[in-house]
């Protein structure tokens, strides 16, 4: 074959591809090139789809946002989740105290006996040493650890230990410790709630920084509610903690 036949086939197998692109080859597939210099050719390799994602246009087809909401996503929290459901049919995790409850029980009464310094350390800032943005940064502070006791609490009896099971030993089972629990959460729900509106109404109506102001008074009132909830919150659940897990017959 002369150069000059050669270099034609080559012109007209060139025209037939745009960079990046697939075509047909009349039987159901497409064929990929694969560049060299100075030269073009055809694999032999006949592909079901187009090569590499791209459409028959040549343009690379956007990730299929649909398909991985209805099959990834549900696998991926399946596969986070199954490891609290497998401990589900289990006591749970023991916890570090020492008595018959879960770690997630001993976390939150620690917790709940860490706040109580730190609100007495944020009420004694404001009032004597008048450091008002502390205070709003403490207060702030206080109501998230509240709000991960919360989710550690509602994680560990719904999903880890099963509370009432650890709890029937004890010689105050049933009416005493369910008594408890329900006077803990009287306070509890009602300490959150008030607390909420608390912090509402100080990032609402106190300027930033926080200065004393009109709603000085009407914050003083709601505060001091706060706190005794607090306080009568802890108080009621280490009652409950001790009846359900601590004493024995």
């Amino acid at each position: 074959m002369s150069p000059e036949c050669f270099l034609s086939g080559e012109v007209q197998a060139n025209s037939l591809w745009n960079k990046g692109k697939a075509v047909p080859n009349g039987r159901g597939g497409a064929r990929t090139r694969t560049e060299l210099p100075l030269h073009g050719i055809l694999s032999p390799v006949r592909l079901p789809i187009s090569p590499l994602g791209l459409r028959e246009d040549g343009i690379r087809s956007p990730p299929n946002c649909k398909r991985f909401a209805t099959i990834c996503l549900p696998l991926l929290i399946h596969i986070s989740l199954d490891p609290l459901f497998m401990m589900a049919d289990m006591s749970g995790i023991d916890g570090f105290l020492g008595f018959r409850g879960s770690i997630g029980m001993d976390i939150v009464v620690v917790g709940l006996l860490l706040l109580l310094p730190i609100l007495a350390l944020s009420i004694y800032l404001v009032r004597v040493k008048k450091q008002f943005f502390t205070h709003k940064m403490l207060q702030l502070f206080i109501a998230g650890a509240l709000l991960i006791c919360i989710v550690i609490f509602e994680i560990d009896i719904r999903f880890v230990s099963d509370w009432k099971e650890r709890a029937r030993s004890s010689p105050w089972w049933p009416t005493g410790v369910l008594t408890a629990l329900g006077i803990h959460l009287v306070f509890a729900i009602s300490t959150l709630i008030f607390l909420v509106w608390t912090l509402w109404e100080s990032l609402y109506r106190f300027p930033s920084p926080p200065i004393p102001s009109q709603h000085s008074r009407r914050h003083r009132f709601f505060g001091r509610l706060v706190a005794m909830d607090l306080l009568c919150t802890t108080i009621t659940g280490l009652t409950f903690y001790w009846l359900a897990f601590v004493a024995s017959s």
